[in-house]
């Protein structure tokens, strides 16, 4: 494994996670990834359609056996910039895109009257992010606090060329209940010079010691050819379509 993602390779369960920064060609990157532990986790897919990246079933009765509202969402979309989130709150911050907010400011202000996730008792935290014309990017994380209330913190990510910043909404332990992510986004090395590249590279980091569970679902990488004109090179890896081959 490349040394770039070595502190992903560490995280054993780290649930869903972005990824923002540039590749090595100083271009906008966007990564989301998926695992899960529960069968309704693992029955899912990133599907690529026009408007963006979407997990969907692929055995909608498995799916079914978990809570469908949080396992089906858009992971991520376009609108002159990229948007990407482990939920439905993603086409929130689609609705407020707008040119007058910075990246954290957009985040702040679509994911305002969002909380985190109502799965007790784990009560995944909600984890999006932005990139915008102009260079501007943030990551957020929404989770709960003390008394059930929720802690919101909002990161401004600066776009370096072979450089980027990692959040996910677990630790990495794989506890019970598991842990939310603390503190701010990881420094990751970004030097893939394809979306392809990338996600191999995430996909591998996250492959499990010998022996144990493979928590691995799907992991997208979103290369910008033109951000402002929506133009994106993409690629998509899904393990279910790797496993029966």
């Amino acid at each position: 494994m490349s040394k770039e993602f070595e502190v992903l390779a560490s995280m054993r369960y780290p649930g869903r996670l972005i990824m923002i920064g540039m590749d090595s060609g100083a271009h906008e990157l966007v990564v989301y990834a998926v695992t899960g532990r529960s069968s309704s986790s693992q029955a899912r897919k990133i599907a690529h359609e026009n408007s963006g990246l979407w997990i969907k079933p692929t055995d909608e009765e498995v799916l079914r056996q978990g809570q469908v509202d949080l396992l089906i969402y858009p992971a991520v979309l376009f609108h002159n910039g990229i948007i990407v989130s482990n939920g439905k709150q993603t086409s929130a911050i689609k609705e407020s895109f707008s040119q007058k907010h910075n990246a954290a400011g957009l985040l702040a202000h679509s994911l305002r009257e969002w909380e985190y996730e109502p799965d007790q008792p784990t009560y995944t935290p909600r984890v999006s992010g932005c990139v915008l014309p102009g260079k501007r990017a943030a990551l957020s994380i929404i989770k709960r606090g003390r008394r059930g209330l929720s802690e919101r913190s909002y990161f401004e990510v600066p776009l370096e060329k072979g450089r980027g910043k990692l959040i996910a909404t677990y630790q990495g332990e794989n506890l019970n209940p598991l842990p939310a992510f603390i503190g701010e986004p990881h420094d990751v090395s970004l030097q893939g010079e394809t979306a392809e590249e990338v996600a191999e590279a995430v996909y591998t980091a996250l492959q499990p010691p010998a022996g144990e569970a493979d928590f691995r679902v799907a992991v997208a990488a979103v290369k910008a050819i033109n951000l402002d004109a929506n133009q994106y090179e993409i690629a998509v890896i899904n393990r279910w379509e790797r496993e029966e081959v």
